[in-house]
């Protein structure tokens, strides 16, 4: 993108709310154009319509939610960014795990608007020598929210993930996370990183394997320095052999 304003369409039901959110986007002198849509049906006939850099999009909405307009976006070969804007800060790990670049809670003020702008700019921003890996490797670190604060855990600091539904928990030296995202999705974002499913349940990094363990039961148990892995004999085999290359490439980190 050059230096021109940023095309950008706010979505909400509300509509003072959506006259506001206009209003502020207008003032900005990052934008050159702002369309609205009152739902996320009429938002995604925009989109389909014409180019747009970012979609500023409210969560609760009837027929189709934001959560579900952007993880139909996140689908198309050039989505527009989206930002979320909403009175619920619960939905934060979410927005995130679908790609969202940033998270405003309402009332949004004219400093932290400026610097969602600034986010979108350079998500939007050409980057010729980055590679295309760089944008979907958006898990790198998995926001956690707690006590209505967000810190992040980084992927390189997690030795295993145990799923919980829709949840999962973050094993890692500074303790346990846990995070509502399907352990499928990380599976998907961090299998380069050197995860891999070791059952069911576990997602587990090849590096911070230590020794391989049998329990009471004969079972194996991969040894990481946060506590035990259960592996399942589907995946015993695998695990083997992923452990022996890691070892032979020297990829065992140092005191992990």
């Amino acid at each position: 993108m050059t230096e021109r304003g940023l095309r950008v369409l706010a979505v909400d039901d509300v509509a003072p709310a959506l006259a506001e959110l206009e209003r502020m986007l207008l003032e900005s002198p990052d934008v050159a154009e702002v369309a609205t849509a009152p739902d996320a049906l009429t938002a995604l006939r925009l989109i389909q319509a014409g180019p747009l850099d970012a979609v500023f999009l409210d969560v609760s909405m009837p027929a189709m939610d934001g959560m579900e307009l952007a993880s139909l976006l996140s689908r198309m070969t050039e989505p527009p960014v989206v930002v979320f804007v909403t009175a619920f800060e619960e939905h934060a790990a979410s927005a995130y795990g679908i790609g969202a670049v940033d998270y405003l809670l309402k009332p949004v003020g004219p400093e932290r608007l400026a610097a969602a702008l600034g986010r979108v700019r350079r998500f939007t921003a050409p980057a010729p020598t980055t590679p295309p890996a760089a944008v979907v490797d958006a898990l790198a670190a998995v926001p956690v929210e707690l006590g209505g604060r967000t810190r992040y855990v980084r992927r390189s600091d997690v030795r295993f993930v145990e799923a919980h539904g829709d949840y999962v928990r973050l094993h890692a030296p500074s303790g346990v996370h846990l995070v509502r995202i399907p352990i499928s999705r990380l599976e998907e974002h961090w299998s380069h990183a050197g995860f891999v499913r070791v059952h069911r349940s576990f997602l587990l990094a090849v590096p911070a394997v230590r020794e391989l363990r049998s329990d009471v039961t004969g079972g194996l148990l991969a040894h990481t320095d946060v506590g035990d892995v259960p592996v399942s004999r589907r995946h015993a085999r695998e695990l083997r052999e992923l452990l022996l290359e890691a070892a032979t490439r020297g990829e065992f980190e140092a005191g992990r």
